[in-house]
């Protein structure tokens, strides 16, 4: 239990209580070759196929599972630069792995997605079109981005670009203008959302922006939506896994992608854990277990229910942003001072 940093946060099967580092380990344990008999017995006859969840009933699984398979998200299609000011809501409705729903109030949370070509003589990675929408899945930014060097290769297949998409595209300088303006404060100039993506470093790098590492959450880097491994899964299998539908069936739309990725960290957050005093904004880095505090000879004398309630897992888990959710501004002052000395010299101005 010590070496693992298992806590209540690590996905766990929900008959045996057996906790796992990754959801497809806990898949592996209820339906995969070397299953364990008794739990997929029962998860057969009442287990979701999308969350991992065991219900009481047939019934009750029937009615999970309209809200559990969503539905995909219409396309944005091929238009032009579109940006949203302000979003109108502030309050968003959230359906969790367990399907209960409930609203949250002054989280601000941000999806982007970038589509890339590549330009100069080695073919390197350039932004070419980026979309951010807000929780409602409402278009905050859609643009395309006028490359600075020549394209060695638009990716059609893959992108659907062509060199008629420039013509009236934002430079990458403008399009950064915009997303700061999005991401954070005019006043402070410090970070106020959370940024969600898959592969966020990659798109950032490309868009030559930086976004504080306590405000990322990133679905391919997320321990429990990787695989056994721990290699990253890619965003359509985590899709068409935990969502229940394809995207990416012919090029790829960063407004299809947003979705996928707001509706994965949504499912994430949504989780019901047990409340504990660890939080991002404690002053306490979560990569430091709370064995640490303890004498060795107390802990093997412990029992492994009572391990697990004072072990914290080595990342984040997401269900700590609803903790959040009366909070008017994601990130204030306090907090942001309290962070700058967790983060090791991490810059919050932007760039």
């Amino acid at each position: 239990m010590i070496i693992s940093y298992h806590s209540v946060h690590d996905p766990a099967c929900t008959v045996c209580k057996k906790h796992c580092k990754t959801l497809e380990s806990v898949r592996e344990h209820l339906s995969g070759p070397l299953a364990k008999a008794d739990c997929m017995k029962v998860f057969v006859e009442r287990g979701c196929i999308l969350c991992l969840c065991i219900f009481d009933s047939l019934d009750v699984l029937k009615v999970h599972e309209q809200n559990c398979r969503l539905s995909p998200a219409t396309p944005i299609g091929f238009g032009g630069t579109t940006l949203l000011e302000k979003s109108t809501r502030s309050e968003t409705e959230i359906t969790s792995l367990s399907g209960e729903s409930y609203c949250n109030q002054g989280l601000q949370v941000v999806a982007m997605d970038c589509e890339m070509v590549a330009v100069g003589s080695v073919g390197s990675d350039a932004c070419a079109r980026v979309c951010l929408i807000d929780e409602d899945e409402n278009v905050l930014f859609h643009s395309y981005v006028k490359p600075e060097l020549p394209v060695k290769d638009y990716r059609y297949e893959i992108t659907g670009i062509t060199e008629a998409h420039f013509q009236d595209a934002l430079s990458l300088k403008r399009v950064r203008a915009k997303i700061k303006e999005i991401l954070y404060s005019a006043e402070s100039c410090k970070a106020r959302r959370i940024l969600v993506g898959h592969s966020l470093d990659h798109d950032l790098y490309c868009l030559r922006l930086t976004h504080p590492e306590h405000l990322k959450r990133d679905t391919a880097i997320y321990p429990p939506l990787m695989k056994t491994n721990l290699v990253s899964h890619s965003l359509k299998d985590l899709t068409r896994t935990y969502l229940g539908y394809e995207i990416q069936t012919g090029t790829h739309d960063p407004f299809e992608d947003c979705v996928a990725v707001m509706r994965l960290y949504k499912r994430m957050r949504g989780q019901v854990h047990q409340n504990e005093d660890f939080s991002p904004s404690s002053g306490i880095p979560h990569s430091i277990n709370s064995f640490d505090a303890y004498d060795p000879n107390d802990l093997m004398k412990m029992s492994p229910d009572a391990l697990l309630q004072i072990s914290r897992p080595k990342y984040m888990c997401w269900c700590l942003d609803s903790k959040r959710a009366s909070d008017t501004d994601l990130v204030s002052s306090s907090s942001v001072a309290s962070l700058d000395k967790i983060l090791d010299g991490f810059s919050l101005s932007g760039e």
